[in-house]
């Protein structure tokens, strides 16, 4: 069952949320033994609680950036020798994010009643990963929790940039093909029927292409709203149907082909996977765990399987590079070299971040080259598209011409 509570804290703040509990008196001790007093409590019906549950995860998202800014501020603190409780109450008081405050209050309370602040940030699965709280879990072990939590800001910032640049570079195209979709429509609706008009009038035989583009034009003309709506309706179907799973292997499979976008995403691939796992190794997660997050951290369907192969080899007790050299298709030969280094000499974590440090770097440079080489094919793109509606159009004016003479 879920509550809505209201309740007051040893300092006197008032916080209010929701929770879960089998009942009042459960919710009510559970906000006690974190240093609340209950002020009031209520239940929530289903309907409401999905709705408010949507609502506030679209209002009060928290970004990849807030938690850098939380890693590495909490880190910070602690470095400086302030208590987790304390640190917490500082960063609670400065977040201007109404989710991150309840969170960061939920944690505060978790720690003052003897939880760790893995199992605190375990809570919240759809704000931490699973990467997040395992090395969050390491770094409490070995004691350098605020070690654990500057390398979490670090592989946070790392991997929200590279996806920032991709994004960034695949902005520009996107924008032009949006735009030669409206000025073709609008051309189509308004020129075309005009000029058609004029070829009707004169009784002149239209080429094909010319009563394709007329048939079109005429269509427009009549349904724009239609049109129009058919087009944000395609362009949302496919966004959905690119999303869903059953459309994974295939999707993928394409966007590893497509050129100078495959071999971006492979680099992309590998150095998000060995960053991944040196992080978590260089925390002092085990090997097996390090592989079977990394499995949840990378997004491609067929770099999934390829994990699944390396963490089936560790636990059989092979060396996993040989995995990786099997699927040299998607691995770079580096990858399975280095790994195979690292394995020899005990120093997987320091060569698999060498890897992520190198692919890094070449993700960057080629995102910065990507309007460059994008912009030619769109250039062709637009010419082709010109050149044949120019041709279309203009071929039966040269019939009218020989007419004349």
């Amino acid at each position: 069952m879920l509550f809505s509570y209201k309740a007051k804290s040893k300092i006197g703040e008032i916080t209010e949320g929701l929770l879960e509990a089998p009942d009042r008196f459960s919710l009510a001790r559970d906000l006690k033994s974190r240093g609340y007093t209950p002020m009031s409590v209520s239940e929530k019906k289903k309907s409401f609680v999905n709705a408010t549950l949507i609502l506030g995860s679209i209002l009060n998202k928290i970004s990849v950036n807030e938690q850098v800014v939380l890693t590495k501020n909490l880190s910070g603190m602690l470095k400086a020798g302030l208590s987790l409780a304390r640190a917490l109450s500082v960063l609670e008081k400065q977040t201007k994010n109404p989710r991150l405050k309840k969170i960061l209050i939920s944690l505060s309370g978790d720690i003052n009643s003897g939880e760790s602040l893995s199992s605190g940030l375990a809570k919240f699965p759809d704000v931490f990963s699973k990467l997040f709280v395992s090395m969050t879990k390491a770094g409490e072990e070995s004691g350098n929790l605020a070690g654990a939590l500057s390398d979490i800001g670090i592989n946070l910032e790392k991997s929200y940039y590279l996806t920032k640049k991709i994004k960034g570079a695949l902005i520009y195209p996107g924008v032009i093909f949006s735009a030669m979709i409206v000025i073709g429509v609008l051309m189509f609706a308004f020129l075309v029927p005009t000029l058609a008009h004029t070829f009707k009038e004169l009784g002149v035989v239209l080429p094909t292409s010319t009563r394709i583009l007329v048939f079109f034009g005429n269509f427009f003309s009549n349904n724009l709203i239609l049109t129009f709506a058919i087009i944000i309706g395609a362009g949302i179907g496919l966004f959905m149907l690119f999303r869903a799973k059953f459309m994974a292997k295939y999707v993928d499979y394409i966007v590893l082909r497509i050129p100078v976008v495959g071999t971006l995403a492979k680099e992309l691939n590998t150095a998000r996977t060995a960053r991944t796992l040196s992080s978590l190794l260089s925390s002092g997660v085990s090997i097996t765990r390090a592989v079977e997050i990394t499995t949840d951290v990378v997004q491609n369907i067929y770099y999934k399987k390829v994990l699944d192969e390396v963490r089936v080899a560790i636990e059989k007790g092979s060396p996993f590079s040989e995995i990786f050299e099997e699927n040299s298709n998607l691995y770079p030969v580096m990858m399975a070299e280095m790994v195979q280094v690292g394995e020899e000499t005990g120093k997987l974590s320091d060569m698999l971040l060498e890897i992520a440090l190198f692919y890094e770097a070449e993700v960057e440079n080629k995102t910065k080259n990507l309007s460059t080489i994008i912009e030619p094919v769109l250039m062709i793109a637009i010419g082709s598209g010109v050149g044949f509606f120019a041709i279309s159009m203009i071929s039966p004016l040269y019939s009218i011409l020989g007419s004349i003479k």
